[in-house]
């Protein structure tokens, strides 16, 4: 995301209708990978508060970078 629209609000809009259209297709769970190492501590804060859990890791691109997987079980 650019510097200038962080902190407006988008990817929780957007988050909120992923939600809402998973629940809708009947889907029990959203999940998602970003990056460790390299660390990213915007995603791992927002995805946090979005109620995201770790559910596994793994070393990819021949170790140069470790990604988490997250869940987050949909509410409906």
């Amino acid at each position: 995301m650019a510097p200038r629209a962080r902190g407006r609000g988008y990817a929780g809009l957007l988050y909120a209708d992923l939600f809402d259209r998973a629940g809708q297709a009947g889907h029990d769970i959203v999940v998602c990978e970003f990056n460790r190492d390299p660390p990213n501590l915007a995603s791992d804060a927002f995805h946090a508060a979005q109620g995201f859990a770790e559910v596994g890791q793994a070393t990819i691109h021949e170790g140069s970078k470790t990604v988490r997987y997250l869940a987050r079980a949909i509410e409906r």
